[in-house]
């Protein structure tokens, strides 16, 4: 709901009691989702099962769809798109939900694996945009898949177990630091030096290299498989812990990877619990957002399209008119995260045009940076249609600019889809500490934000 004036108000004076009790429940649900998915693939294994819960079938095993069903297309592990099929013809268009489920991390290199001074390391290069400052002495986990030559897979998750080992990129210590305190903030940690130590205690009976020769040992008595193997290996390197509830008063969230999870998650939990729908709705939740949405699980990539054309094959009457036609009608919420406005930093932001906690989720006409370079700039007529949905169920949002003009920028999928020609707007959830390695947003932003998706699937027209 809009405010016609600029006044304090909060979220969490407006819900009454029923509402509040949702909020906790749907946050619970959002910090187990976190713990679940600390990468892409552990992202698309959690939201297949949900989604199979939720009586979601898998397209591609599918003959023939029809009004009313419910089915979910995966690509590669790393992307998947939901489709609940409406009563209106798919020609009409769809009501799109589209969210990133990648966040900055380390990714280990193809060789990882050395020694130096009597320390094991793996060798890293960072994903997605951080300041490399941040990852130093904190707890670290490796999450991700090794595949052998003969295609058998392990899966590797370690470091979020209490008796799971951690693992660390290490620091300096202050009393031999004064010359690196005199660095610039983006040199006093180089990318090269986010390796991270991964052991000290050599294998009995090795003269080189004992200490790799006793980490791989354990790898093999562990996994079964050879030095070798980590070439076909994907092993990311995330902040290892729980996600947390933040505060004296439990009002917000601390955890890893809510750039995008936090909307992936509402996004997901609005189309699993939206019952009825006329016109046909849609999540997709892709992979590669972080480093432009490239590749063949990215935005950019043809998964979409094809997902879409293989609906309408199944609903028996594709053409590639139709197709066209059904993408350009389309509307789309591209969620993303936006800055919330954090009063330690004031010079960045215009506070007039900024988001804040506890006020609903954020909708940015345009994103990109400097003269709106990079972006989707959402047509009024378009904004209107939505301010007009949320006002009728009652849903409480803020229109926002991420930062001070030429104070720095960023970019999302939007422009992507909205090069089909439909109708995208950002919309997403304010957060602090964007890309550090722990990130925080307000529980009641985050159950705001899943009423207004929900709103968004039932009646944009």
């Amino acid at each position: 709901m809009e405010k016609a004036e600029q006044k304090e108000w909060n979220l969490w004076e407006i819900y009454d009691d029923t509402q509040l009790q949702e909020l906790e429940k749907l946050n619970e649900a959002y910090k187990a989702f976190l713990d679940a998915g600390k990468t892409e693939r552990e992202c698309v294994t959690e939201i297949v099962r949900q989604a199979e819960s939720a009586g979601y079938r898998d397209l591609y095993s599918m003959d023939a769809v029809k009004a009313g069903d419910k089915v979910y297309a995966t690509w590669m592990e790393k992307s998947i798109a939901l489709f609940h099929v409406g009563s209106e013809p798919l020609e009409q268009g769809m009501n799109i939900l589209g969210a990133h489920i990648d966040s900055p991390r380390l990714d280990l290199k193809q060789n990882p694996l050395y020694e130096d001074s009597g320390f094991a390391y793996f060798d890293t290069h960072y994903y997605g945009g951080i300041k490399k400052y941040q990852w130093v002495t904190i707890p670290l986990g490796i999450h991700g898949v090794i595949v052998r030559k003969d295609g058998t897979k392990e899966v590797v998750s370690i470091g979020e177990k209490e008796e799971d080992p951690v693992f660390a990129v290490t620091d300096l210590l202050v009393h031999l630091s004064s010359k690196q305190m005199e660095k610039k903030a983006s040199a006093v940690v180089e990318g090269e030096n986010l390796d991270i130590l991964i052991g000290s205690r050599p294998l009995a009976g090795e003269e080189k290299e004992a200490v790799a020769a006793q980490i791989m040992k354990l790898l093999a008595d562990t996994y079964h498989i050879e030095r070798e193997d980590l070439m076909s290996a994907e092993l990311e390197v995330v902040p290892a812990g729980k996600a947390r509830d933040c505060g004296l008063d439990r009002s917000m969230v601390m955890a890893y990877g809510q750039d995008d999870r936090i909307c992936a998650y509402t996004s997901l939990a609005a189309m699993l619990d939206v019952e009825t729908v006329s016109r046909t709705s849609c999540c997709i939740l892709v992979d590669k957002e972080e480093i432009g949405s490239v590749g063949a699980t990215g935005m950019h990539s043809r998964f979409f399209e094809n997902a879409v054309a293989d609906l309408y094959e199944k609903l028996g009457g594709f053409s590639e008119l139709k197709l066209r036609r059904t993408l350009a009608r389309s509307t789309m919420i591209s969620s993303d995260v936006s800055a919330a406005y954090d009063p330690m930093y004031t010079e960045v932001y215009d506070k007039k045009s900024t988001s804040f906690f506890g006020k609903g989720p954020v909708f940015c006409k345009h994103t990109g940076s400097r003269g709106k370079s990079g972006s989707n700039d959402a047509n009024a007529e378009y904004i209107a249609k939505l301010r007009n949905v949320f006002d009728a169920h009652k849903v409480h949002f803020q229109m926002a600019e991420l930062g001070k003009v030429d104070a720095g920028g960023g970019g999302t999928i939007a422009y992507i889809l909205a090069q089909y020609g439909m109708e995208v707007i950002d919309g997403g959830v304010a957060v602090l500490c964007m890309h550090a390695p722990w990130e925080i947003s307000s529980k009641a932003d985050v159950y705001e934000a899943y009423r207004g998706y929900c709103a968004f699937l039932k009646d944009m027209k």
